[in-house]
């Protein structure tokens, strides 16, 4: 049989600076396997065929066949549409980067049409820059542009997802089957070209499609759809994020005439087995957690000989076939963290599968994509590090982790600083107290410019209830830590969990509002607590006081559970001054308000002192020295050392400036010595105990204990010296 050739897409749409890294995790994996394997991101392929002269032309010449029925809104773009045309192209070409002297010109009056998108928009402050005034005026008009097409071409389309709605709660196969009857819109048809380009490009004896979140899932199933129609031979597999959590109990035997298997969790195994099994060396009953139809009943086959690659052996994640200067910057927010996820390109790296922790109620924490746990060698890392580096010329890493481990980024940080490597990079983690003052400085060293983290509910009794196995005060210390070592913050948050009272609602906003204030969060997001079929909560809602309402499993997908709390529901109205507050917090607006005038309701003064995160950061304390065992390690610049008579007086470099620490000769000798050794410069090099520098130290442990009060020491940790 010939080799196998796989293609593997990503459907419309996820976001549009980056592409989503499931299909670079595979064909890395599969080229490693001397697979040939191939890759297109269709989203921004049919989103660039939207924003460009000949797509907009497309569109404003089906608006005139139904100009007597169009919006306001939509009437009034029109008169601009020779403008619109115009300025495409060269909006475009700003966002991907490739014309940043065209930002002058952009934010000049008249030469954008300014749509509803704009409306409203405060004056920008003096600190914003020219190219990002341009950057928010570009993201503007395409959002006008899109929003056009949604409300008059396709309802389908968004900027960051495909028919999103039809993906949601999709417990029978009936709503996705109806829309795939549907004659196909204008963006379907450009979906379905670029697909076919590439079919014909490769000619693939199996396509794969991933489809990470809901706003995958249609146009996951149209290219399905049409590929069954012309070349039914060409057998499909589906997975990813998606049909991971919400198709595990498929059912209808429709599904199939669509695709012909579905992959669950980690896709190498499951992938390389359904290769093997087209090639004529694999029986179809011991593929690897994959279902597919036989004698129209829907069949799960799962090989349990079939062991997951460790993360040492699933091969480097590769861009190749992706055209990375194709991709688009959306900043609606000049906020510097939530900007991170719309602007530019991160290569994608995992540090550790699954959770550590693997605890939290909420979670889906039975499935293999949080259960299975396993760090990624610090070595390998390094070497994916470099191979991507080299391979995209981008030196920005997005660590997609469910939560990196504070050892495995110790590790790392320690790696990047050894070898010389420059990167930035940003992931998610918990907020431990493992991540002490001293390790986010390390991180910060190493290229972290910022973390995401779940705070959930601002409340240590929910908090408890959930398992999350954190306090809010730890979530402040934690967040001083990484706020002085220059590194942002976003916290994940919900409201509405199992037992919370409206009160413990407003207790969560005032304590927000003041991590805010203080700039230990510069951003967080509130969503409503939903109950997940795989949950403790989804799998027990008993044992938390819920009862579950539907939606009745009818086939197709279940995950979000409608639900009821019989001891006290938390009111969804709450969620719109939630919303509203943060929308003002983030851009620094009404942090001295009163936290109740952002609902419409009437709702109970909050019960947290207004003084409570300054009264805890007063208490705040960093020890130095009590564990003996914590590793020395020297972020610092240069250090001489100069004998005077007796004394002698080292110069240490550090912080942007020079500390001059005058020591007896014995002392400077020690503390230049503890320095050396604490440089990193070799790879994998060992650094001294805290233990060891009180054995070397030039006195008795009493002395030793002694020099660690003084202003020399604290120079020397100012300048750099951390204990990790």
């Amino acid at each position: 049989m010939a080799c196998p050739r796989v293609l593997l897409l990503i459907p419309p749409l996820t976001q549009l600076n980056t592409p989503y890294p499931s299909t670079a995790y595979l064909t890395g994996f599969l080229q490693s396997r001397g697979i040939e394997a191939e890759q297109a991101d269709l989203g921004i392929e049919m989103v660039l065929r939207l924003f460009s002269p000949e797509g907009l032309r497309n569109v404003f010449r089906q608006l005139h066949d139904q100009e007597g029925s169009l919006p306001m809104e939509a009437l009034g773009m029109m008169r601009a549409e020779q403008t619109y045309v115009e300025m495409i192209g060269p909006v475009v070409a700003f966002l991907q980067g490739k014309t940043p002297k065209m930002a002058a010109r952009l934010i000049q009056p008249g030469v954008l049409p300014q749509g509803p998108r704009f409306r409203g928009r405060k004056k920008f402050a003096r600190s914003v820059s020219v190219i990002d005034r341009a950057k928010q005026w570009a993201t503007f008009f395409l959002e006008d542009l899109a929003d056009l097409v949604q409300a008059t071409i396709t309802p389908h389309f968004a900027l960051s997802r495909y028919a999103e709605h039809i993906g949601c709660s999709a417990s029978s196969f009936d709503q996705i089957a109806g829309a795939l009857a549907e004659p196909a819109s204008l963006t379907d048809e450009w979906l379905l070209d670029s697909f076919w380009k590439h079919v014909n490009r490769v000619n693939p004896s199996l396509v794969g499609l991933s489809i990470p979140f809901p706003g995958n899932l249609y146009g996951a199933f149209l290219i399905a759809k049409t590929l069954k129609q012309h070349r039914p031979d060409l057998p499909v597999a589906i997975g990813g994020g998606y049909v991971n959590t919400e198709l595990r109990r498929v059912a209808d035997p429709r599904v199939f005439d669509y695709v012909d298997f579905i992959t669950f969790d980690n896709g190498e195994r499951p992938l390389l087995s359904l290769i093997e099994h087209l090639s004529g060396l694999r029986p179809r009953r011991s593929l690897c957690r994959t279902m597919y139809r036989r004698h129209d009943r829907v069949v799960y086959a799962d090989d349990p000989s079939s062991r997951d690659f460790t993360m040492n052996d699933i091969g480097c994640p590769t861009y190749r076939g992706l055209a990375l200067d194709h991709y688009l910057t959306i900043l609606d927010s000049t906020n510097p963290m939530h900007r991170l996820w719309s602007e530019g390109h991160w290569n994608k790296l995992t540090v550790a599968h699954g959770c550590y922790w693997k605890q939290c109620t909420f979670c889906d924490v039975g499935l293999t994509y949080i259960s299975r746990y396993e760090m990624t060698p610090t070595e390998r890392l390094i070497r994916q590090i470099e191979q991507l580096v080299a391979e995209t010329g981008r030196r920005g890493f997005h660590f997609v982790d469910e939560a990196a481990p504070p050892s495995a980024l110790k590790s790392l940080a320690l790696a990047l600083l050894e070898r010389r490597i420059d990167i930035t990079w940003w992931g998610n983690i918990r907020f431990e107290t493992a991540f002490s003052p001293d390790l986010c400085r390390l991180l910060s060293v190493s290229g972290c410019i910022a973390v995401t983290a779940g705070l959930e509910a601002a409340s240590d009794r929910l908090l408890d209830k959930m398992k999350k196995g954190i306090t809010v005060d730890q979530t402040a210390l934690v967040a001083a830590g990484f706020k002085d070592a220059g590194i942002l913050i976003h916290a994940y948050l919900m409201y509405g969990c199992p037992s919370e009272t409206i009160q413990e609602t407003i207790d969560s906003l005032e304590r927000v509002r003041q991590l805010v204030a203080a700039d230990l969060l510069q951003s967080a997001f509130w969503h409503r607590f939903t109950v997940t079929a795989h949950s403790p909560v989804g799998l027990d809602p008993t044992a938390h006081g819920l009862r579950i309402l539907g939606p009745e499993f009818r086939g197709f997908a279940e995950n979000d559970l409608l639900h009821r709390d019989d001891r006290g529901e938390t009111p969804t109205w709450l969620g719109e001054g939630l919303r509203r507050s943060l929308l003002n917090y983030l851009e620094r607006r009404g942090l001295d308000l009163d936290v109740r005038q952002w609902f419409d309701d009437e709702v109970p003064l909050p019960q947290v002192p207004l003084t409570w995160l300054r009264r805890l950061l007063k208490k705040r304390t960093i020890d130095d020295h009590s564990d003996l065992e914590r590793r020395v390690v020297w972020l610092g610049g240069a250090v001489t050392c100069e004998p005077i008579g007796k004394r002698a007086t080292l110069t240490v470099t550090g912080s942007g400036q020079d500390h001059v620490i005058s020591l007896p000769e014995s002392e400077a000798r020690w503390l230049e010595q503890l320095i050396g050794d604490a440089t990193p410069r070799k790879a994998s090099q060992t650094y001294p105990h805290m233990r060891e520098a009180c054995q070397r130290f030039p006195g008795r442990e009493s002395a030793f204990n002694a020099f660690l009060a003084t202003s020399s020491w604290k120079k020397t940790r100012d300048a750099g010296l951390v204990l990790v």
